[in-house]
Parts: structure tokens; sequence; C-alpha cells
């Protein structure tokens, strides 16, 4: 079973890409998310109080972590692109996180999109990339994407790349400025013994 990729990673599906983000594509990706920062809120990670003095890291260091994270396997950063000739529009992101290896072989998704590219199936076609890449490159064992129950897209997207239910978790993430409860969705791969 392989446990290690080259990277940078790089998927697509027709003029879906997605490729790790790079130094140049800070203009693009400030922008993007200060046009969708009223629509991303309700579902943002937020810091609890404990934390919520530290600093932010900055674009860069988001990218440098990315980077040694994506090397290391620990985690995989993405961004969603839209590929139109020789151009690319950046369109969101996805995260596959978490990643564990050994007894446990599992992972987590999660992912966020430009509203103006909402509800048109990309990300759908995103979450099964990077579901493909974890079952059948990474040999995972179990991915879970964990969402707000009044997420009905989200829930939409996990149903459609083959998730299943699993259950309630209580209060699981700090969102939009509290613990929230999630549901949890999961993939199971059948190659995996």
């Amino acid at each position: 079973m392989s446990t290690s990729s080259d990277w940078p990673i790089k998927l697509r599906d027709g003029e879906l890409h997605l490729r790790p983000l790079r130094l140049r594509d800070k203009k693009i990706w400030d922008i993007s998310r200060q046009q969708n920062r009223e629509w991303l809120t309700p579902w943002e990670a937020t810091r609890p109080e404990i934390e919520s003095h530290l600093p932010l890291p900055s674009f860069i260091g988001m990218v440098f972590q990315y980077r040694k994270d994506g090397e290391r396997l620990r985690s995989i950063s993405l961004g969603i692109w839209l590929k139109e000739n020789d151009t690319e529009r950046f369109i969101g992101q996805i995260t596959m996180g978490g990643i564990v290896f050994g007894a446990m072989r599992g992972a987590h998704i999660g992912y966020w999109i430009d509203q103006r590219f909402a509800n048109q199936g990309y990300t759908t076609r995103a979450v099964a990339l990077l579901t493909n890449f974890g079952l059948n490159q990474l040999s995972l064992h179990r991915i879970e994407i964990n969402l707000r129950p009044e997420n009905e897209a989200s829930k939409r997207v996990a149903e459609k790349c083959g998730y299943i239910f699993e259950g309630i978790r209580p209060r699981y993430l700090h969102i939009d400025g509290a613990w929230r409860d999630h549901l949890t969705y999961v993939i199971e791969n059948p190659k995996v013994k």
C-alpha cells in the first residue's frame, strides 16, 4: 500500500484543477476571501477565547505551512481552479487534513467555494477528486467530512460523493465564534484490509 506521493500534488477533472497555492496567488486569494467574507462567516473556523490573542499566519506563512504539511503528508491543502484556455480562475479551497497512517489510516476533508460558483457541481467534483486520491493513492481506510447541521449544500456534496451519515458530534468545532455541533459523514475504503 502506498503511503507517499510526489509533492506538489495536482489533481484534475476536465477543466477543474486542484493544486497547491503559490506565493503569487496571494492577490487572487485575498480578493476571493474579501468578496466571500459574509458568505463564508457562518461556516468558518474561529479561535476560542484562549487562542484569540494569537496572530493569524500571513498568507506567506500559510503557504509555507501548507507546503511543509503536504510534503510530509500530514495535510494536503489545494486551491480549486477552473482552467479555461491558458488562464486559471481561483474558485475555492479544499483540504485533506489530519492524515494519519498506521492502525488508523484516516483523514478528514474540509472545503469552501466562492459564492459565484456554488451549486454548479464544482465542490462535489473537488471532493470526489481528493477523496479518490486519499483512498487510492494514499490507501486510507476512512475519510470524514464534518459539517454544520444547517449546511444543506455540504450535506448534498458529502452524499453525492458516497459519504454515509455516521452521527452527531456535539460542540465539535469552534465555528463563527462558538462551539458548534457537527454531523459526521464517512467513506471507507473496501480495499484496505
